[in-house]
């Protein structure tokens, strides 16, 4: 169990063990979340957009026809440069 103070301004340190265990770094931002049952969850903010992105994204490049690397590369390329794949 870890135990965290909270300051006049409603500050709190997050532990180190916590911060390990989010993946914590310094500037991340926090994601608090309220579950059914009223628990309070308290989540890396920027992992869950990345897992939100992943997906939204997911099986993305099969609809696209990419079936590997030269083809998202062929991708890039045509977005990038006009050239078509």
């Amino acid at each position: 169990m870890n135990l965290a103070k909270v300051s006049a301004n409603g500050q709190i340190t997050v532990p180190v063990e916590i911060r390990r265990l989010l993946g914590l770094r310094s500037g991340d931002k926090v994601l608090f979340l309220q579950k059914p049952d009223g628990e309070i969850v308290m989540t890396n903010a920027s992992s869950q957009a990345i897992r939100k992105a992943q997906a939204a994204f997911t099986g993305a490049a099969g609809d696209m026809g990419l079936t590997g690397e030269e083809d998202a590369q062929a991708l890039v390329d045509e977005v990038r440069y006009g050239t078509k794949r």
